[in-house]
């Protein structure tokens, strides 16, 4: 062919040797000899933290966190490294972690981490200097302290900074709750919770990723990925103690019965269900078994009512946003409630669990509802 030349074999060798750094001959590219390095640490200590053998953690490094989470009932974890950023005898690898809690997680828990490592050069190996939470990542319990573990006939409550006596009643409210979600909702679930008390506000707001600002005047949120039962694997009930305190015996359990209720209906919850149903829904199996009435369970919404100020729509999204006004976001969530109770009422407790499952499985938000 017209302008193609030859190259002799010594040529192709001599190119393959220049190369071989970048790319393999047959157009492979070559693994980075770092990058394996590291992750055969990682999986060394990995194994240590499953076997929950200090020595063996010790030897891939810091023996920082060992001891923080040796309480925590684990199943799996691993690590995989997806990024290694060396520079001499130091390198920082972008991690994630992943690992479920045995008996109550059908998928893993993933968390970004920051690895920052260090190489002996005397053997060459590679040991762990610190490992963190990744840049705009939420801590993980032990990332805050030694975790307590209290066990209950449907929970598992895992504290830092907490008292076992409190936990064992955070325990005893979510044994509650549990068995009165599924008189309502009959759905597919685990019926087991995993419920998360930090010591503080700012440590609610650390396991979140968020400022503290976010989430004040808040008692609990559930964390989880919507969008199918195979993408529901791991709910956290994470609590706000500060906020959580305040609140009276009956709201105490309505918070984690709620909260609870966000777990149940995980599977059936998807981007086309707007917040006014997912909320006002938990809240309406929250406050079923109770004798509260509307203007009691809503005071918000009936002050403004009784004002003059008569909703035009139901809550949109916006309105449950944290950072906004107290009582706009009140009257959001009595909104929200009194929707579900009006469905309730009006067409029976099967029509509305219908109608949620029906919002759930629809394409995309728009024309759900």
């Amino acid at each position: 062919m017209a302008g193609r030349r030859r190259v002799s074999g010594s040529s192709v060798v001599a190119l393959c040797v220049l190369l071989v750094s970048l790319v393999a001959c047959g157009g492979r590219t070559v693994a980075d000899p770092v990058r394996a390095e590291v992750q055969r640490v990682l999986d060394r200590r990995a194994a240590a933290v499953l076997a929950h053998d200090r020595a063996a953690y010790a030897r891939t490094g810091t023996g920082a966190g060992f001891d923080n989470l040796s309480a925590v009932p684990l199943a799996a974890w691993s690590y995989r490294v997806t990024d290694v950023d060396r520079t001499g005898d130091t390198a920082t690898a972008d991690v994630e972690l992943e690992y479920r809690v045995d008996g109550y997680d059908r998928g893993p828990v993933t968390a970004g981490r920051t690895v920052r490592l260090s190489r002996d050069g005397a053997d060459g190996t590679w040991s762990v200097e610190s490992d963190r939470p990744a840049k705009e990542a939420g801590q993980q319990p032990w990332d805050q302290g030694a975790v307590r573990v209290v066990r209950g006939a449907h929970s598992l409550v895992l504290g830092v900074g907490q008292s076992a006596e409190a936990l064992r009643r955070f325990a005893d409210l979510t044994d509650r709750a549990v068995p009165s979600v599924p008189r309502a909702w009959d759905g597919d679930w685990s019926r087991r919770v995993v419920v998360l008390v930090p010591r503080s506000l700012e440590g609610m707001a650390g396991l979140l990723g968020s400022p503290a600002s976010s989430y004040r005047g808040i008692a609990a949120v559930t964390t989880g990925e919507t969008g199918g039962r195979e993408r529901a694997p791991a709910d956290r009930v994470i609590v706000n103690p500060d906020a959580y305190e305040l609140l009276g015996t009956l709201g105490r359990q309505v918070v984690l019965t709620h909260e609870t209720t966000h777990v149940a209906t995980r599977a059936h919850t998807t981007a086309a269900t707007p917040l006014w149903l997912s909320e006002g829904y938990a809240d309406w199996v929250g406050y079923r078994a109770t004798d509260r009435t509307p203007s009691q369970a809503a005071p918000e919404l009936a002050r403004a009512v009784s004002g003059g100020r008569l909703p035009a729509q139901l809550p949109t999204d916006e309105d449950f946003g944290f950072t906004g006004d107290a009582d706009e976001l009140a009257r959001a969530y009595e909104g929200g409630w009194l929707a579900c109770r009006m469905i309730a009422d009006q067409w029976g407790e099967d029509r509305l669990h219908a109608f949620y499952r029906a919002v759930g499985a629809h394409d995309e938000r728009t024309g759900a509802t």
